[in-house]
Order: C-alpha cells, then structure tokens, then sequence
C-alpha cells in the first residue's frame, strides 16, 4: 500500500470526523491502494491543550501551532482543511502552491471571488483535490442519484428542499469563539446559508442539475448576541433562516428553505423530487429510508398498473445498494461518521484510476456562487441570475 501522509489543520468538529475517515477507510475498503498516515495535527497556538488530547485520540505521530511550515514541508503529502470558513482559501491556494493533495470542507470559501481565486490556483497546480459535501455519500442519496440514472424519475418539474435545525433559538446563545464562530459573519461569511443551505444545493444540483435563476428572502430573528471574544452584545449579521425559489437550467422549479429556530429539528435535512415517471423523497433524520414513488416504467413510459403502487420506503442496507457491500449485514445500520469513510474511498479511488471526485473544486465554486446568489436577492430584492456572479 502507497502511504499518503496527511496533515489536519483544525481540531474541532470537522477535524474528528476527517481523521476518524482517514483511520477507518483501508478498514471498510481493502481494495485501495492509498493508506492515509496521519502524520501532523495543525491547529491555532490558542488550541495547544486542544490539539494535544486530539492528537493522542486519533494517533497522530505529531503536533504543531504553525500550518505554514507544515505545508511547506516535504515529508506531508496531503492537506486536510478543517477550520472555519475565513481561513480556507489561504490555506487552500498555499497548498496547491506547494504542490499538495487537498481536503477542504465546506462550503468552499467566504464569497464567490475568494472561491474562484482557490479554484484558479488548486486547477494551475493540478493538485488532486476533494471538498467535503458528505451527504452526497449518505447510501440513500447516492441511490437516488442513480434511480434518475435510471431514468425512473423521467422529466423533472418539482424540486423541493429543507434544512432546519433548533440550536440557536435561546437569546443566550453567544456568537463567535471556537464553538459558535458560525454565529459570526467575519468568520462564517454568511449564516444558515453557508453552513446548511450549502449542502442542499450541492445535493440539488447533484441530482436535478444546475440552478438558473433564484429569489430569496433572509431573516435575522435575534439582532444582538453577547460576543464570546469582547464580553459585548454586538450586531448580529448572519442569516438566521433563509428560503429561496428556484429555476433549475432543465425547466424545473424548486423550493429551498433552511433556519435554525425550528423547534423540535435537530438536522432536517430533506429532499423531494416529483417527475414524470415517479418521484422520492429523503430525510437525514431517517437516513438509512429512501421513500420512493413509481408510478410509470421507464422504458416505456406506461402507467404501472399494480393495486400495490404507492409510496415505499426503501431500507437503503442492502449489498446492491451503494457503499452498503463494505458494511454489514442487510437491515444494518451506518452513521454520519461512514458518509466521510465513504467520501475519502471515493476520492482514493480516483487518485488510482477510478471515476473524478466530485465535487471538484470547480462544482464546488458553483455552489459558492448560488449561496452569494441567495444572499444578494435577499439584500436586493429581486431575482438573480447565478450568471451574474460565476460568467
């Protein structure tokens, strides 16, 4: 086996997921010919206890405070970004600079600009590269994506998404520092849209290709939070809910909606698309069911006439199912920590032949585009184009 020795900068959320996915993937996927090491744990001098702890749990053969030297080294191979959103792009176009493989998670950058720098640099160095949009490798949503394949939806005409969650309903939930920084607009660039909003457009245009045009409307609940950096109550100017009509480049319309003062949603990651032929539906909070419709057959575009027809839900664990032949047994459960399992053997797999990693930096700019896209026609009220911010 070739080994790949990644450097993590960052030791929170992200970076636990990341390098538990390094740790764990030659274990589900033997096949590959890349064994991750993790050699480095990078993280802020602040974070020093932090890291420590981290690099000891994940067993990382070293630790440092200073990013810089590290991907300018010889002996790191790979660059695993992992830190909030204000940091990616210096480190990003650095690494592609020095020639590294890379890892980003999303969404890809603060703006569209800064996103098309980090693009512009990653294609010059030719660096293979992955970002991080991890629901795409949820088996239930790669099995959606191949019954379009299968061209069981037929011609599409409804799109429609939601990601809702409940964490910051309270008043006394503080903004910024390690924990809430996607509180703060300086460090997060935008609110539910860059955090949540991000992955549902990702998965849409996955599925259901390119958004054309889109209006949208953005709502702060709470104006004022405590800032944990200052000890003050300062302006809050993230979007706390987001919602957004859409006219996808194929002529279908959808719906997209996202807040975190749903009450009682803990991570509502929904999906539901109705065509011709038949329809589905997901839900992350069931991740294991894809519900879908059938109503005509696809080769010949008859009416399926079976007293049973209705919506099924799919218990996504078979072996036929995707990614499920490297896991258990059928009616055997994988979790959130598997969708980055999954991520990393896909991308492994196209460093050794296999199909390209998606989304590519360049798929992943787009998104960037959309969400500055939502951000400006809920500031301008008014449709836009997404041609107006990625030409």
């Amino acid at each position: 086996m070739k080994p790949i020795r990644v450097a993590v900068i960052g030791c929170g959320f992200m970076g636990r997921t990341h390098a538990n996915a390094h740790c764990q993937v030659n274990h589900f996927f033997p096949e590959l010919e890349h064994h991750p090491v993790l050699q480095v744990a990078v993280a802020h001098p602040s974070e020093k206890e932090k890291l420590e702890k981290y690099a000891k749990t994940w067993g990382f053969a070293e630790t440092s405070t200073d990013w810089k030297s590290v991907v300018a080294r010889d002996d790191i191979d790979m660059i695993d970004v992992c830190v909030p959103n204000n940091l990616h792009a210096e480190i990003v176009i650095a690494a592609a600079k020095a020639g590294k493989i890379i890892s980003c998670e999303k969404p890809l950058a603060m703006s569209v600009e800064q996103a098309i720098e980090m693009r512009d640099a990653v294609e010059a160095s030719g660096v293979p590269h992955m970002i991080s949009f991890n629901y795409r490798r949820v088996p239930a949503v790669s099995l959606a994506k191949q019954i379009i394949g299968e061209g069981r939806i037929g011609r599409p005409f409804h799109y429609r998404a939601t990601y809702n969650q409940d964490y910051t309903i309270s008043t006394k939930v503080p903004q910024g520092g390690a924990a809430l920084w996607r509180l703060d607009a300086k460090v997060a660039g935008s609110g539910v849209t860059g955090d949540l909003l991000a992955h549902s457009i990702d998965t849409a245009e996955w599925l259901n290709g390119p958004i054309k045009r889109l209006c949208a409307h953005t709502e702060i609940f709470v104006k004022e939070r405590m800032h944990i950096e200052t000890g003050k109550m300062e302006p809050v100017t993230i979007d706390d809910a987001a919602m957004f009509m859409a006219i996808f480049e194929n002529g279908s319309i959808g719906t997209f909606e996202s807040t975190r003062y749903a009450r009682g949603r803990k991570n509502y990651n929904t999906f539901e698309m109705n065509g011709e032929f038949g329809a589905f539906h997901f839900d992350l909070e069931r991740p294991e069911y894809l519900q879908f419709f059938r109503y005509a057959d696809p080769d010949t575009g008859k009416k399926v006439e079976d007293h049973l027809t209705g919506w099924q839900d799919i218990l996504v664990t078979n072996s036929e199912h995707p990614y499920m032949s490297h896991y258990w047994v059928p009616g055997t459960m994988i979790g959130y920590e598997h969708t980055f399992i999954n991520g990393l053997s896909d991308f492994l797999k196209s460093m050794e032949g296999g199909p390209a990693y998606e989304p590519s930096i360049r798929q992943a700019t787009r998104t960037q585009a959309v969400c500055d896209a939502v951000v400006k026609s809920a500031k301008e009220e008014r449709w836009v184009e997404i041609s107006e911010l990625l030409p």
